[in-house]
């Protein structure tokens, strides 16, 4: 799901012993933020130390995870942390790395999916500007989890709420969007199965 990077290859970034971050891309110094907002754009990069040229890229995406829930981004919940670091050692490990990789992208094909079922059920309804609001608020909430989908960047932003439902005129009007509801629910449930 990353996208290629201007140029060949992921950009790198070289990080130097004052712990500054040099983006040779753009010829400039960057933060954490903005290799956050490189991730969450999708962009590829590698992190290499400036002296020994090895590779530090999980370890400074380690400090951005660790920078976010310490910002009250919380995400990880603190028995499944309990949970990663007992299997730490365990004959187990090796698979782990894998297994968490599989759910992430089940994850986000399953997100894919509702999106898609909610996006058609409503299309050409009364209801289509709602559910698009409303998936937009989905995405804000799942963004953590899907590296292009930063929503809203602000810390602590709350979610525009939705508008309230259009009143119903008539009869006829409470019968189709009774229809869209069914038509709504079946698709769901075929994604369940």
């Amino acid at each position: 799901m990353k996208k290629a990077a201007p140029g060949s290859g992921p950009v790198i970034i070289k990080k130097y012993a004052n712990r500054r971050l040099y983006n040779t891309e753009t010829s400039s110094y960057i933060t954490l933020e903005h290799l956050a907002a490189m991730t969450r754009e999708g962009r590829d990069f590698k992190v290499v130390d400036a002296k020994t040229e090895e590779d530090i890229t999980h370890n400074v995406l380690t400090q951005i995870i660790m920078e976010e829930e310490a910002r009250g981004q919380t995400m990880l919940p603190v028995n499944f942390l309990r949970q990663l670091i007992s299997l730490y050692g365990d004959s187990m490990q090796a698979m782990v790395p894998g297994y968490l990789e599989a759910s992430m992208d089940s994850f986000r094909r399953n997100q894919e999916q509702f999106k898609s079922a909610v996006e058609g059920a409503f299309a050409n309804s009364p209801f289509a500007e709602i559910a698009k609001r409303n998936m937009a608020m989905f995405e804000a909430a799942a963004s953590a989890f899907q590296p292009g989908g930063a929503v809203n960047s602000t810390p602590g932003a709350a979610p525009t709420a939705a508008p309230a439902a259009p009143e119903a005129t008539s009869d006829g009007d409470v019968s189709s969007l009774k229809a869209e509801l069914a038509r709504l629910q079946e698709k769901i449930e075929k994604l369940g199965k």
